[in-house]
């Protein structure tokens, strides 16, 4: 019995290696670079995350998930979006500074999801090949939504990116995406340390400057 069990575990190993591509690692390793430099604000997050939507174009496209391929691209341009609004976007084009989702953006958000959800996977089901196209297409859309409240520093951001990640790790094992899965699987640790990484920013007292010729 033993034996059996490792020979099984072994089989599921080279399985394993068999299946991941040399792209899909790279992909990983510059995915989990990219969150973790945004968890600590760091502007290096972007041009770490163009890297990474590049490469993940092409390994979405050869899973037959267009959905998040396509995803891929919208990144890229609101990456773009988001280096120069992290770095001009606040009062006077100074600093951004983390801020609270609004109102009116929950409400866009959660519009934009539903109809994306619906619009899209209806189309992927009736006109493609692809896999799972109604949760492909929710996925996609509430990644959308946080990626652009993280462009805009809402702390709320990464509690969307728990919601996406918990359903991306089981589709993407699914998939025979091992390194992917497993990489949002780590997301998830990620998303909630940039959580509280975030709030502890946002609700820490403003000290205020010292004059000159204080003490003098």
């Amino acid at each position: 019995m033993p034996a059996l069990l490792l020979l099984d575990i072994s089989s599921a190993f080279v399985q394993f290696l068999r299946t991941t591509t040399l792209l899909e690692w790279v992909a990983v390793a510059t995915g989990f670079a990219c969150v973790w430099l945004a968890a600590r604000e760091s502007l290096w997050n972007f041009p770490v995350a163009l890297v990474s939507c590049v490469l993940y174009i092409f390994i979405y496209h050869r899973a037959q998930l267009y959905s998040d391929r396509n995803l891929q691209g919208l990144f890229i341009a609101l990456s773009l979006y988001g280096w120069y609004e992290w770095l001009y976007g606040g009062r006077g084009r100074t600093e951004l500074g983390v801020t609270p989702t609004t109102g009116r953006e929950w409400l866009a958000g959660a519009l934009f999801a539903v109809a994306y959800t619906l619009g899209y996977g209806y189309y992927l089901r009736h006109h493609t090949d692809a896999t799972l196209p109604y949760i492909d297409s929710f996925t996609t859309a509430g990644s959308i939504v946080a990626q652009y409240l993280l462009t805009r520093k809402r702390l709320e951001n990464w509690l969307l990116w728990i919601l996406v990640d918990i359903i991306y790790v089981p589709v993407l094992w699914y998939k025979e995406l091992y390194p992917t899965s497993l990489l949002y699987a780590l997301y998830l640790g990620l998303a909630a340390y940039g959580y509280w990484q975030w709030r502890r920013e946002m609700l820490a007292p403003v000290v205020p400057p010292v004059p000159a010729n204080a003490g003098s």
